[in-house]
């Protein structure tokens, strides 16, 4: 489909082909039709004001939590990492972000100014608005739990305000109205001690590296933990660490991951994916639910 965006306009860029290998986390994708990096919510919300109804939107942040297919994406990629970039406090105890922030760098900005409860956001490994996607958690914490309210956008470029009421919210889980995304959110906090939060971030960085591949590609966890018992056990109760399809493989660290070896395509992860989840319903009788998206043609 032919994007009929007033490309004069804009002050993002827009690529066409791009492969989304260069985006994700596991290294690995096609391309994809179009890829636009906005400058801003306004050049952002003129670009999708002036997209063909029909055309696919898909969002990407730091390329976490994401499998692209080796076929690639049809339709629109926009990608917010280094774009929606805005970090600042609003109020002694409130910090509104906007989507492509780094989790990580808000845990660090928070502390930094001497507030306290978005510390576990150091663990989560991508984007504000991915996190605010899925309600995303780390160490104990989760998204939503700090979110005082959002700024969200449509597919024709419209902006509002909503607050949590106006969606449904669990584990891993946020629903709402449909072709509308997060593009901010405002965060209340607490008042805390600077040294204090250094120390705890630092804590919990280092415990991260302890128990997870970060050296290694991969999109972390893979599958959500049942209620009651963590996916990780599951998995290596199977004996399933260290298998592999290609160079994808169960990580050796944390058996809830998978690893890039180096020549991974997406086809070699998902099989793993596949071949984990029906070894465990049939050894355990527990059907695992996907924490990663899976998008794009095989």
């Amino acid at each position: 489909m032919t994007i009929a965006a007033d490309t004069a306009r804009l002050r993002g860029k827009l690529l066409e082909h791009e492969p989304m290998a260069k985006y994700t986390s596991w290294r690995v994708g096609g391309l994809a039709d179009h890829v636009f990096i906005p400058a801003d919510i306004e050049d952002l919300s003129l670009f999708l004001h002036s997209l063909p109804a029909g055309e696919p939107v898909y969002w990407l942040g730091l390329g976490s939590n994401l499998l692209v297919r080796d076929g690639g994406i049809r339709g629109t990629v926009i990608a917010t990492s280094g774009a929606l970039s805005g970090l600042r406090m609003t109020s002694e105890t409130e910090v509104r972000v906007e989507a492509g922030v780094a989790s990580a760098k808000v845990a660090r900005f928070t502390v930094a100014h001497g507030l306290t409860g978005a510390q576990f956001l150091c663990g989560i490994p991508g984007t504000i608005g991915g996190a605010l996607a899925m309600n995303a958690g780390a160490f104990g914490g989760e998204t939503w739990d700090i979110v005082d309210s959002v700024e969200t956008i449509d597919r024709h470029g419209q902006l509002r305000m909503r607050g949590p009421a106006d969606y449904r919210i669990s584990y891993r889980r946020v629903e709402g109205t449909e072709d509308e995304w997060f593009v901010a959110a405002h965060l209340r906090l607490r008042k805390g001690d600077i040294a204090d939060g250094k120390a705890r971030i630092r804590s919990l960085l280092a415990r991260r590296g302890q128990t997870q591949p970060v050296q290694m590609p991969n999109a972390g966890s893979i599958f959500k933990n049942p209620p009651g018992d963590h996916a990780a056990r599951l998995i290596e109760a199977c004996g399933l660490k260290g298998v592999c399809e290609g160079d994808a493989c169960v990580s050796e660290v944390h058996a809830n991951f998978i690893v890039n070896r180096g020549q991974a395509r997406a086809a070699d992860i998902e099989r793993l994916i596949d071949r984990v989840r029906e070894h465990v319903k049939r050894a355990q009788g527990v059907t695992l639910e996907l924490e990663v998206r899976i998008v794009g043609e095989p």
